[in-house]
């Protein structure tokens, strides 16, 4: 079966970067599919994560005013379309654009919109005025109207199937991005607290931060590692610094092989607004690392069993969020056990599994 991803570019290290390394490759090296990815305006071919070589990319370059540019895009698609002939395309856009995008090529077969990000990706601010409010409705009243149009709306928790009004909707988590040896797991006896993310007001590390000077008054020698595309705007060294934080709190660019800081590290703390998923959380699982989050919409209540293996707080409450991370840090036992259920009950994630849910749904379409 020939399968085409139409998405914008899968060269950074992002969340949605790195899923598609792993999907997209098993379902070629594994099961036999003939898989290609379309991207938009890619300048280089040098990519951050691992993709098989029996992957097919192709390119498109669209420019100009907005008229132009859509107008550019919509035609090359259809070339590239008529070059492949796909059985199924599945759209990994969260534009409008992209839950537009059978409408502008005239769906030539079975589509599918993959939904990796909350709606709330579009609200920037924890508090919104009228006119935003208005917007924001506007917005999310357009992006129901397109998704209507494709033949399978894949979302990635039942949280976020909550979101959407619609009767093509489907619930297909994210897969592990590895699962390492029982020998290669985290001791969680490190005083090292990791999160993992680009810097961003959806990631929430300004909540973090606050909570973390919590900890710091009666935790000192424990560190926070924070990975992830560094924003001079989201001012982080600057507000660590004014929390009188500096000298625990350390920011660092993504790095090829997180996998090593999973494993250095004894807790994982997600301080998210809002998510798609939370892969992340999965990842520190497979490592036996037990996970602190904010229960925010949506992904961490669907993958954290309360207590069990992981703790969800209140979202926005940072004196929760600091008061879970310092019981693990009070308890080493009870943070063992932890990390140990977390890392038995991730493997539902294995790609293994995830693969038979894409599998079952390609073959379904057609």
């Amino acid at each position: 079966m020939k399968i085409l991803y139409i998405t914008n570019g899968v060269s950074g290290p992002g969340g949605l970067e790195r899923v598609l390394s792993i999907k997209a490759s098993y379902l070629a090296d594994a099961m036999n599919y003939d898989i290609h990815f379309l991207t938009l305006n890619k300048l280089s071919d040098e990519l951050f994560y691992t993709f098989s070589d029996a992957i097919t990319f192709h390119n498109i370059i669209a420019t100009g005013n907005p008229i132009q540019y859509i107008l550019k895009y919509r035609n090359e698609i259809k070339k590239i379309i008529a070059k492949i002939q796909p059985d199924v395309i599945t759209v990994c856009d969260d534009g409008l654009k992209g839950l537009f995008l059978p409408l502008m090529i005239n769906k030539p077969c079975p589509m599918i919109y993959e939904r990796h990000v909350s709606k709330n990706i579009a609200i920037q601010k924890d508090q919104l005025s009228a006119i935003q409010k208005s917007t924001s409705w506007l917005l999310f009243k357009l992006m129901d109207f397109g998704a209507n149009f494709y033949d399978r709306f894949v979302v990635l928790t039942n949280g976020n199937k909550k979101e959407w009004k619609l009767n093509n909707i489907a619930v297909i988590p994210n897969p592990l991005s590895f699962y390492p040896p029982e020998e290669e797991i985290s001791t969680v006896t490190n005083k090292k607290v990791l999160a993992v993310g680009k810097q961003s007001f959806q990631k929430g590390y300004d909540r973090l931060l606050q909570s973390w000077k919590i900890v710091q008054d009666t935790h000192p020698d424990w560190e926070l590692d924070i990975y992830g595309t560094i924003s001079e705007k989201e001012a982080l060294p600057e507000l660590a610094k004014a929390l009188g934080i500096e000298n625990s709190v350390h920011f660092y660019a993504p790095v090829k092989n997180i996998a090593s800081k999973y494993k250095e590290a004894s807790i994982y703390v997600m301080s998210s607004r809002y998510e798609g998923f939370g892969m992340v959380l999965t990842e520190a699982m497979a490592y036996g690392v037990p996970c602190v989050s904010f229960d925010c919409p949506y992904g961490p209540s669907d993958i954290i069993q309360q207590n069990h293996d992981g703790i969800l707080v209140p979202n926005h409450n940072t004196s929760t969020l600091a008061n879970a991370m310092l019981s693990l840090m009070n308890d080493a036992q009870w943070r063992t056990k932890m990390g140990a259920t977390a890392r038995a009950n991730v493997k539902r994630y294995l790609i293994e599994e995830i693969a038979i849910q894409w599998d079952n749904l390609f073959k379904s379409l057609i």
